[in-house]
């Protein structure tokens, strides 16, 4: 391709904003009623626009999400919406037409004005911002790429995601270093609490701390910036993993005082599954070395992290996508109606008998995800999860780690009252028939 149709490509690629995602020459009529809905929204604050069950029904109208069962897993991987599964289809078959050309020579030319616009919404420079995989990846390049030695110590939480806490115990086997473990009494609305089980476990030796911004067991917000600034005081380094976070409520990576920082994009952004992004605080990224090696891992530019060789340059690519449908939806918005849906089902059965809630309903200490037990002897996490998917096809994830026990409910936009008025009878048949036949089967009401 020459340079002119190359840039006339980039152009198009560009061009492709939010205001031109709905439209079209053939605009199908969900396309039609979303735009006429989002028009009608603007009179509205995002509080009242939260529980307009109109308009986030045409919001639901964008995904392609069976009708055959409800989920309420959106934690673990969140479906795209229509025009993001789109691009990225649109983009594969473009790769397939010659995949070498195609990929490294037209896809991948758009990675610069993506990583500036991931840079927008993350409220950072697009040089402190590398494309990975996933938050895992972006993790662990930092958990492994930082300079430490025997004897220096981190302090991590045993509530923190297992790939982090498996990474940091590979660097205690093979480094020698000290781990120094907190063990979080979960839910908590106590930001005091919070910070100090951190600030307390801070020494001289600390190098390290490891945060986690929202639990990904049981949706606890942690008070990332406090803590932050209490291991600044320490000359301590500072990981944020933000794979629950970013997308899901509203604020930057620079808000948290973060040095590091870690995210997936197929959560709550909703793009193509298999898309991450690592934050490397500017003057921070010389001395990390990446886990893929360029020619000079010393470099303070942050694309010697992208060093990966071949990759879905499709996926990368319809990333911009799910940026403009999130713009498009507003991130308050967004925002107003998780944590609206969360405190929807909850308010309906935190007064069940034996029924335990494991998320605070405030705002500050949660957000979209929930967790819920029956708080019985002899009565498993599973139990629920089983009886809710056997009774009423509704498909959610279970949690007995540590101290944290239950199902982890996790709507997102597409979710609506009606199908969680379906969770919350679930929930209330499974109370009612557990506590009349603690051993029964899981497949009777």
């Amino acid at each position: 391709m020459s340079t002119v149709n190359r840039r006339s490509f980039l152009q198009t690629l560009k061009a492709l904003s939010a205001g031109t995602l709905l439209s079209s020459f053939s605009q199908p009529a969900w396309s039609r009623n979303l735009q006429n809905a989002l028009e009608s929204a603007q009179s509205k604050t995002p509080d009242q626009l939260a529980s307009d069950e109109d308009f986030w029904y045409f919001i639901q109208q964008s995904y392609t999400v069976s009708p055959y069962l409800i989920n309420l897993n959106n934690g673990g991987v969140a479906p795209s919406p229509k025009p993001v599964q789109d691009a990225m289809k649109r983009y594969f078959d473009m790769c397939n037409e010659a995949p070498s050309h195609f990929m490294w020579r037209i896809l991948d030319q758009g990675r610069e004005p993506l990583r500036k616009n991931l840079a927008r919404i993350a409220g950072c420079s697009a040089e402190e911002i590398a494309i990975q995989r996933n938050a895992s990846e972006a993790l662990e390049t930092i958990i492994f790429g930082l300079p430490l030695k025997a004897g220096d110590e981190v302090v991590l939480a045993k509530q923190d995601y297992p790939n982090v806490m498996n990474a940091w115990k590979q660097r205690e086997l093979r480094d020698g270093i000290k781990l120094v473990w907190l063990n979080l009494q979960l839910p908590s609305e106590d930001t005091d609490y919070l910070v100090n089980a951190y600030a307390k476990a801070f020494t001289a030796k600390t190098k390290v701390v490891q945060l986690t911004h929202v639990i990904n067991w049981n949706g606890q917000i942690m008070p990332v910036r406090a803590i932050a600034d209490a291991a600044h005081q320490k000359g301590i380094d500072v990981i944020v993993d933000g794979a629950h976070s970013f997308a899901h409520f509203q604020y930057t990576i620079p808000d948290l005082g973060a040095d590091y920082y870690g995210t997936s994009l197929h959560k709550w952004l909703s793009a193509c599954i298999g898309v991450g992004v690592l934050y490397v605080k500017k003057e921070k990224i010389k001395k990390l070395f990446p886990l893929f090696a360029p020619p000079d891992p010393t470099l303070d530019d942050i694309r010697k992290f992208e060093h990966l060789g071949t990759r879905p340059f499709f996926i990368e690519q319809a990333v911009g996508k799910a940026i403009e449908f999130y713009e498009m939806i507003g991130a308050q918005r967004k925002e107003q109606r998780l944590l609206y849906l969360k405190n929807y089902w909850m308010e309906k059965v935190k007064d069940i008998p034996y029924i335990k809630l494991g998320t605070s309903m405030k705002p500050g200490f949660g957000c979209g995800i929930g967790l819920v037990t029956l708080d019985q002897p002899g009565i498993k996490p599973v139990d629920l999860e089983v009886f809710l998917w056997n009774n009423y096809k509704i498909h959610t994830t279970n949690v007995d780690y540590e101290n944290i026990r239950g199902v982890r409910i996790t709507p997102n936009v597409y979710t609506t009252t009606k199908q969680l008025d379906i969770l919350v009878e679930g929930i209330h048949e499974h109370a009612k028939y557990r506590t009349k036949f603690p051993t029964g089967p899981l497949d009777q009401k």
